[in-house]
């Protein structure tokens, strides 16, 4: 599956030069100019994502994919694709974005060419970094000299599959996978190397073999030390492409600045991004400085001052968040809470009458992603996440101004999974109190997912149970909604250990957290008639369950048919509109329901997807309700269905049953006819966890 950038680019266009036409996009219309230069064609310019929407938030960034690659053209031959032609097509998008001057950035084979351009135009240049370069200042590394590119060999092991021949004859998905490995050699860089590999798919070995025949003309690299701006060289001490040599002799040649990311490979903006992006924000603004406005508050004048991050998948971290957040009140009345959300968490928020924080408008949105990325009832959970990483590292990032902006004692993540993960990636950065709260533990492979998604789950454990044992201090408190026996009787992985037994461990647990007192609720307060039987049903949140909304709305007739005096109301939360949906006799349609969980305690039937929150609502509320698990949502699938077990809780349907009209009748008609017999939900879910929180005030 494609994946859906974070940002939509603020300008967009071609420009032709000597009928060749290049790609262009620019992202952010305020401050200094930065040019994230294209590298080695066989990745197109989205190798900076990670890079862009942090940036783009304080510069003008543009980004181009180079000759070969993304939105540009394929010509064919070596000529096209020497130094010079990337240098005359970086002016040529500087002229065509009417960018006087800028902030070069380039990565490996960029960086060359961003010291040719600062050359052939210094007044253009206001600085340049250079990340991995490949400037042949320094010699191949020894285990790359003893195969030539043009020569047939008869081993293709190793380095012997950098070869044109190789490439030729069936071997260039084999050298991808080779190539991209030493790239990332960091441990844990599935992502990355997966990325590469398919925009390495793009530009085929006929055009990739230009590129590199094209390497044999170049500039003496001496010369392209001779640049007069100030210069930042970052450089994996492992680079297994390019040795850290040549980043040291660059440095010294251009009397430039010199940053070793020790135990990193070639690309440490992709596989450090957060490092990477606030090297490159203190480099740009130290060449290109701007006024500041700050204030700082003395130290015992501070207010007391909370920052609770929310996740916005769903809206039922957000009631659970408030009902938490206001028994933490109740310890320190004189504690402010600040909430950094997106939408539709921030719409409880406001509602609830909560502060939140103006860098939530920054925010990219999360649900925006899911929704691109869902099927028809079919969301890949795991990989879903996986495709959000450059979301995921710029919401990171505007995380990190916040907090570096204004003091907090204490930041409290409820499945925030982006400041957990880069604040283990990132130690450094952690200057308050911190807690984790999650309601499940352990990434999980769908069954048709295979070994190879087995294999990457597990390595995603594996990262996180590392990190947890290196850098334990990070979290003063990890919270668990729930109780041990809810957790899934799994393992994380061959050779790891059960994920009962290491969140047994690793984890306080508060109970289940619902946010309201759990009780039936007279329908009739809330506008229904007393008479009849009503079927609320729900989607939750994002608008992913669009598709279930409409296989209900097919069964209503069958349904009304075998219980006639069955209404429905259908909820379609805030991110899908009413009016998409078709008008049912017997159906009303209503959009976000600031109370739906008292909508659902006044119903004698409930429809809803596989999330926790919903489904654990109707078990405490004691409603029948029935549940169809989003298909390879494995949190659904697994750890919200064996909680569901546990509470003997709910009706489970696959997607393909629900899609049955008369099936589904049957089934509403059947469950109407279920007298509960669920395990109590414990009510003070809320206190415990606010407890748990309170002494790191």
């Amino acid at each position: 599956m494609t994946q859906r950038p974070a940002l939509t680019p603020d300008l967009q266009g071609t420009v032709e030069r000597d009928g060749m036409t290049i790609g262009y996009a620019v992202h952010g219309t305020e401050g200094p100019a930065v040019l994230l230069l294209p590298t080695w064609s066989i990745v197109p310019s989205r190798m900076w994502k990670a890079q862009v929407p942090y940036l783009s938030r304080r510069y003008r960034v543009i980004t181009f994919d180079g000759r070969g690659s993304g939105q540009s053209d394929r010509p064919v031959g070596p000529d096209a694709y020497n130094d010079s032609q990337f240098v005359a097509d970086a002016l040529a998008v500087l002229d065509a974005t009417e960018t006087e001057s800028c902030v070069l950035v380039g990565f490996s084979r960029g960086c060359p060419w961003a010291l040719q351009l600062a050359l052939e135009q210094p007044e253009r240049v206001l600085g340049i970094v250079c990340i991995g370069p490949a400037t042949r200042l320094a010699p191949k590394l020894e285990e790359r000299t003893q195969w030539t590119f043009h020569q047939r060999h008869e081993s293709t092991e190793g380095w012997a599959k950098y070869n044109r021949y190789h490439w030729l004859e069936g071997g260039y998905d084999d050298f991808l996978e080779y190539f991209f490995a030493q790239l990332f050699n960091e441990p844990h860089s599935t992502k990355q190397i997966e990325d590469c590999i398919g925009w390495g798919g793009e530009i085929g070995p006929e055009r990739l073999v230009d590129t590199e025949l094209a390497r044999e003309v170049h500039q003496p690299p001496e010369l392209l030390t001779k640049v007069t701006c100030p210069v930042l060289v970052i450089h994996g001490e492992q680079d297994a492409i390019r040795p850290h040599l040549e980043g040291v002799m660059l440095a010294e040649a251009t009397g430039g600045s010199l940053v070793t990311v020790e135990g990193g490979g070639h690309a440490p903006h992709a596989r450090d991004p957060v490092m990477v992006n606030r090297l490159l924000r203190d480099f740009i603004d130290r060449v290109a400085p701007r006024p500041v406005r700050r204030t700082w508050v003395r130290a015992m004048s501070r207010p007391k001052r909370a920052l609770y991050l929310s996740s916005p998948i769903g809206l039922g971290h957000a009631r659970r968040d408030l009902a938490i957040a206001q028994e933490l009140r109740t310890h320190h009345p004189d504690l402010q809470i600040d909430w950094l959300a997106q939408h539709p968490v921030t719409r409880v928020l406001d509602d609830a009458g909560e502060t939140v924080h103006p860098a939530s408008s920054y925010l990219c949105n999360e649900s925006t992603h899911i929704e691109y990325d869902a099927g028809e009832h079919d969301l890949h959970a795991f990989q879903t996440i996986r495709r959000m990483d450059e979301v995921l590292v710029a919401n990171f990032l505007t995380f990190a101004d916040v907090v570096a902006e204004r003091p907090y004692d204490l930041v409290i993540g409820d499945e925030a999974w982006e400041v957990d993960y880069f604040l283990h990636e990132n130690p450094e950065l952690k200057r308050f109190a911190y807690a984790w709260m999650t309601d499940f533990v352990g990434w999980l492979p769908m069954p048709d997912g295979g070994d190879r998604e087995a294999r990457l789950t597990a390595d995603y454990n594996a990262e996180m149970i590392e990190h947890r044992a290196r850098f334990g201090r990070v979290r003063d408190r990890s919270v668990f909604v729930g109780d041990p026996d809810d957790i899934v009787d799994a393992s994380f992985g061959p050779g790891l250990p059960g994920i009962r037994e290491w969140t047994e461990r690793n984890f306080d647990f508060a109970g289940y957290v619902t946010g309201f007192v759990p009780e039936r609720v007279d329908r009739t307060t809330l506008g229904y008639p007393a008479d009849g039987l009503l079927c609320v049903v729900t989607v939750g949140g994002s608008g992913v369950g669009s598709s279930l909304l409409h296989r209900v709305l097919d069964a209503i007739p069958a349904a009304r048919r075998l219980v006639p005096e069955l209404n429905f109301v259908v909820v379609t939360g805030p991110r899908i509109d009413p009016n998409s949906l078709p008008s049912i006799p017997g159906a009303t349609l209503r959009g976000y329901l600031p109370d739906l969980h008292r909508h659902l305690a006044a119903a004698d039937l409930a429809i809803t997807q596989g999330g926790l929150t919903t489904c654990m609502e109707l078990t405490a509320a004691r409603v029948p309700f029935i549940y169809v698990p989003l298909q390879h949502h494995f949190e659904q699938n697994f750890h919200v269905a064996a909680r569901l077990d546990r509470y003997n809780a709910g009706h489970r349907l696959t997607y393909a049953e629900a899609s049955d009209p008369t099936h589904l009748a049957e089934t509403i008609a059947k469950a109407l006819n279920t007298e509960p017999d669920y395990r109590p939900v414990e009510s003070d879910g809320a206190a415990r966890a606010a407890r748990l929180l309170a002494d790191l005030l």
